[in-house]
């Protein structure tokens, strides 16, 4: 059976496809990974699955994520409004008011 080997050589990294190994049970497939892939360079670990076990779905088949426009959800894609729009200045013209009307009670 064929198990292929997928190496991290530190936290956090990805697991890269360094190989295969070819072994009849799971507990020998991890021990020949780790005799011919853990110790050839630094490695902070290995997964070792059943070449059987991988599939695979290519753009071919489906859609993938990033194909919608979604610039709508971004402030910048609003250019066509005003930045001193009508309420703006009705709202600081009252909280002008008001301020004015505290300092005289004071």
């Amino acid at each position: 059976m064929i198990w292929e080997v997928f190496r991290q050589d530190k936290p956090g990294a990805y697991h890269k496809h360094c190989g295969n190994v070819h072994a009849p049970d799971r507990e020998l497939a991890l021990q020949f990974a780790a005799v011919q892939h853990g110790r050839r360079m630094k490695t902070h670990s290995l997964w070792v699955v059943p070449h059987d076990e991988i599939g695979e779905i290519d753009a071919d088949e489906t859609s993938f994520g990033g194909t919608t426009d979604k610039t709508y959800r971004w402030a910048t894609s609003y250019t066509d409004i005003e930045p001193a729009a009508p309420e703006v200045a009705e709202s600081e013209a009252e909280q002008a008011d008001v301020e004015k009307s505290l300092e005289a009670d004071s």
